[in-house]
């Protein structure tokens, strides 16, 4: 892979966590003149080939792939151009605003034969494998409930009355999209989409600052809370009729978990362990690109989508319009 990030935030000094580690053969990285010093040193620390500041000075260049990671109402556009450029995109979550955007990029990768893929972390790692496993020991299932409740200093600033895009209406933020989409992830990724959605939410300006997602798959229900307002210990039970499934780690960071059964046998599983999580992605990733496993890419990116319009769905019940909606 030759690889173009598209951004300098979080997330990208995340990945350099475990970048070096990867088999990438070339990387150039775009960055802003607001953040010009801090993607200078990005590429000095992890000899990248070059640093750009215009988009379509990087599409231009020998890279194949563009990772976009910025805020979630570039997403569309900036993968949207990558495949016209004849780029495949790896597209940060959420992937895109609503189930629309997706759709269009959908048509455009098929179109032009290329990838779409969303960086969700959850269903590569082996913690989620051995999940799919050891459900079955739960017996029959009946709740499920998962929790990423952390108090945001961008809240603070909020309240304040300074809009940063994590909690700006008109740049598709909000805790459903910046933290439940994890949970929502976890849940389609393990059972597909459910049967009816609802979104109790609390909403200040426009904007979704923490909510409850209900949702019912018929034989179990399920909620999916998310907080930017407000913290609680990370908690996330799988409920069944013959023991509980507990992880204690938001579920984008789970490397192990705790099966416990009605006769009071208990057992800890862990998978993972010292390995950065977007270490399992980012392989597969280069895999499938390398080997063009477009088979592969159709079923991640079906998941994607299905996530895409729970998301979608839940804004509706609760009345949230992003400016993407409209487009």
């Amino acid at each position: 892979m030759k690889l173009g990030i598209s951004g300098t935030g979080m997330i990208v000094a995340d990945l350099m966590q475990t970048y070096d580690s990867l088999p990438i053969e070339k990387t150039m990285l775009l960055g802003t003149e607001r953040s010009r010093e801090k993607a200078e040193r990005l590429a000095q620390d992890h000899g990248f080939a070059q640093v750009l500041y215009d988009y379509d000075e990087l599409l231009a260049s020998d890279i194949d792939t563009v990772y976009v990671a910025l805020p979630n109402h570039l997403h569309y556009a900036f993968a949207k151009k990558a495949l016209e450029a004849g780029k495949h995109a790896i597209i940060e979550k959420p992937i895109c605003s609503n189930p629309q955007e997706l759709e269009s990029l959908m048509a455009l990768s098929e179109e032009r034969h290329l990838m779409v893929i969303e960086a969700m972390t959850i269903p590569y790692t082996p913690t989620f494998q051995k999940i799919q496993e050891h459900l079955q020991d739960l017996g029959k299932l009946r709740i499920v409930s998962l929790n990423y409740s952390q108090y945001s200093h961008r809240y603070d600033a909020f309240k304040a009355g300074t809009i940063l895009p994590a909690f700006d209406v008109h740049k598709s933020g909000g805790a459903l999209m910046d933290l439940n989409v994890y949970n929502i992830s976890l849940l389609v990724n393990l059972f597909g989409a459910p049967e009816q959605v609802r979104y109790q939410a609390n909403i200040e300006r426009g904007i979704d600052t923490s909510g409850v997602v209900s949702l019912d798959y018929g034989s179990f229900q399920a909620a999916a809370i998310a907080a930017k307002d407000c913290k609680a210990p990370v908690m996330n039970t799988f409920q069944g009729d013959e023991g509980v499934l507990e992880i204690a780690k938001p579920v984008n960071q789970m490397t192990e978990f705790t099966i416990e059964r009605n006769d009071g046998t208990k057992e800890e599983i862990a998978a993972g362990v010292g390995i950065h999580r977007m270490s399992y992605e980012f392989r597969e990733f280069i895999r499938m690109v390398d080997e063009g496993d477009y088979a592969e890419m159709q079923r991640r990116l079906s998941a994607s989508y299905a996530v895409s319009k729970i998301m979608y769905e839940a804004r509706q019940d609760a009345d949230i319009v992003f400016d993407a909606d409209a487009a």
